[in-house]
This record gives structure tokens, sequence and C-alpha cells, in this order.
């Protein structure tokens, strides 16, 4: 990385920083797409499989103690689930619901498979999906399904690795080098792969400003 690329980076994480510390607030919950909100800001969404850790990350990420709620129940986000950032708003989070494993009869994972899949592909202002992934696990099948979904509906996406704390640096140094090497095999992936922990906080003021990029704000 050069100078200049530093100095870029320093400024992007200190607007992040500026911008996640004032106003973050809930929207609305959408169950189906007629209840979303008027598509006048840029929306950056989250997605992963259940339980790897979204919740805990979007807090961590808004610097706030349960604007989203954790839980170790799978599943449980059975919504698009909306927060707007900054005044007036820059832009919004989308967190998306949980794939794979979750605790629900077919149907209703069928319906929340139907609602995610129509939503990245006619959501104008989704400018970015961040794809979680748990950094104990890297890409699992139920992952590579959901990032050639993300591929099919031409949507750009950064993988980010979630829980890095509970690896040894050498197992993580592994998994870094096979997400990666994932990515680059779909052709919506962004090259860069996020490492972060919301437990210790560990990448996240590089995870603010990617947002911030992506979001254009």
């Amino acid at each position: 990385m050069t100078d200049q690329d530093e100095a870029l980076r320093a400024e992007r994480i200190e607007r992040a920083g500026k911008l996640f510390s004032g106003r973050v607030e809930f929207l609305l919950s959408a169950p189906q797409l007629k209840f979303l909100p008027d598509p006048s800001v840029p929306e950056i969404a989250f997605c992963g499989r259940s339980n790897v850790g979204k919740s805990s990350l979007l807090n961590a990420l808004t610097g706030r103690k349960a604007i989203a709620r954790a839980s170790v129940t799978p599943g449980r986000t059975q919504e698009l689930n909306y927060f707007e950032v900054g005044t007036p708003t820059a832009f919004r989070l989308v967190d998306m619901p949980g794939y794979g494993f979750a605790k629900a009869p077919p149907a209703v994972v069928e319906k929340w498979r139907r609602l995610i899949r129509d939503y990245l592909r006619g959501r104008v202002v989704l400018k970015r999906t961040l794809l979680l992934v748990d950094a104990r696990h890297g890409v699992k099948p139920v992952d590579a399904e959901f990032m050639k979904m993300l591929d099919e509906a031409a949507v750009g996406y950064r993988v980010v690795l979630t829980k890095a704390d509970k690896l040894k640096a050498t197992e993580l140094a592994e998994v870094i080098a096979r997400t990666e090497a994932d990515a680059r095999r779909h052709v919506a992936a962004h090259p860069q792969v996020l490492v972060t922990s919301a437990e210790v906080k560990l990448g996240i003021d590089d995870l603010r400003a990617a947002v911030l990029e992506d979001a254009g704000a």
C-alpha cells in the first residue's frame, strides 16, 4: 500500500467513524418487497449463514449495544431489517434473513429465499452486499450457493470473515488465503476479503470505511 493509499484509508476511516458515531436508527422491517422504503438513498446489505454473527457485527459496526438483536437461535431474522445512517440519511444498512440451517419449516425457508432473491435482483439502490462467513469454517457449500446467487443477480459483494479472534494467526492466514481463492472464482465478488471480530473489534474500522466507500458517502 502506497503512502497515498494509506492516507486515503486513514481519511475514510476517520469520516466513517464520525458518521457512525452520529445518527443510526432502526427504520422498519419488511416481510415482503412491497413494504420496502422508497429507494431514495444507497443501501448496503448484510447476509450470511444463520448464526454467523451478523447481528453482533452490525452492533459493532454501528457502535451500538443492541441496534440489531443478537440471538443464539439460528434463523431469527426473517425479514429485511432497515437501519438509517446519518443526518440527513447518507445510506441504509439492510440486515437480510440468514440462510441455511434455519430451524423453520421448508415453506417458510423458501419464502425467505424468494424474498432475498427478488430483493437482490430488483433493488436499484443496492450498492453492495456484504457476505459474512465464519472464519472458523471458511466458505461452506451453502455459502458458495449464495455466492452463485449473487453472481447471477449481478450484485457486487465483499466477503467478510467473522469471529476471526477464535483462530490462531497461522490458521487465520490459511482461511484468508482459501477465502480469497474462493472469491476469485466468482465474477461479482470483490477481491479484498475483510477480516473482523465483533467481540474484540478487529477490523471494524476498515469495515466501516468499506461501507462508506461502497455507499458513495
